[in-house]
């Protein structure tokens, strides 16, 4: 199990998603957030790492933990479908 789970590397300029973590008071409604897209601007040892939004306005520290990998590709729909007959 171990083998198959791949860490996460950050590069800069590579876009991430941040994890949202509000005090929730109602644990049975959980849901994960995930904000909008961000940027990495550096990356720096230890695992923070600087990120701003998409226009560039804002820049902020944030460790490597609350951040994902974004995956801008969508589904293609036409090259996946089955014809059962």
């Amino acid at each position: 199990h171990d083998r198959l789970i791949k860490p996460k590397e950050f590069h800069e300029g590579v876009k991430v998603l941040l994890y949202n973590s509000r005090l929730r008071f109602f644990p049975k409604n959980f849901k994960s957030r995930w904000k909008r897209p961000y940027v990495v601007k550096h990356v720096s040892p230890y695992g923070a790492l600087n990120v701003q939004n998409m226009e560039g306005t804002k820049s902020f520290k944030v460790n490597r933990h609350k951040l994902k990998p974004y995956l801008a590709g969508g589904f293609d729909w036409q090259s996946s479908s089955i014809i059962i007959s």
